[in-house]
């Protein structure tokens, strides 16, 4: 299991390095917006790995049985790995690339805030959540809490549906294994 959870999990983690890694970059053209949406997209796509993971773990096995609980175990195990990954990737950039990050995203909020027509309490209320924000942020072990859940509720809903698609009773298991046996011709 050890192998497969690495592989997967670090082929999904280096997968969303990269693309984060890319567009943190282009941030200030596209917005906070399409970044978000690029982002999640890139995560989803990311932990496509997981059932990758899973099948081939379940391949691996005798008989090529899985139960639920163990599907959903391997496919917990790669997304955390995944998910550190991106928390390193993310500590990276936010501590030497972009330590400005938290202030131009505070700042976006309050201008949303103030384009929806907020009354000027919410817009103060606003940015006094911001501001907590950015205090808790500072904390390296706080925003690595917080970039861990970013990916990982996604990696575990994969792994929940992986999980299921993927288990195979041992009586399945044997019938799959007979039906795909060639059979002597003659």
């Amino acid at each position: 299991m050890k192998k497969t959870v690495w592989t997967f999990g670090l082929i999904s983690g280096a997968i969303m390095a990269a693309l984060m890694l890319a567009t943190v970059p282009l941030m200030d053209r596209i917005g906070f917006d399409q970044s978000e949406v690029i982002g999640y997209t890139s995560i989803v796509a990311a932990f496509l790995f997981v059932f990758f993971g899973i099948r081939s773990y379940r391949e691996r096995t005798p008989g090529g049985a899985l139960s639920f609980g163990r599907g959903l175990l391997v496919g917990v195990l790669i997304s955390v790995v995944a998910s550190a990954c991106y928390v390193a990737t993310w500590e990276a950039i936010y501590y030497r690339l972009a330590p400005d990050f938290v202030d131009k995203y505070g700042a976006y909020v309050v201008d949303k805030a103030r384009a929806s027509g907020a009354s000027e309490d919410a817009i103060a209320e606003r940015a006094a959540q911001m501001e907590k924000f950015k205090q808790l942020y500072r904390n390296p072990l706080i925003n690595a809490s917080i970039t861990f859940f970013e990916p990982f509720w996604i990696g575990l809903a994969v792994s929940l549906a992986s999980a299921g698609v993927l288990r195979r009773r041992a009586t399945e298991a044997s019938s799959v294994a007979v039906r795909s046996t060639p059979q002597p011709i003659g």
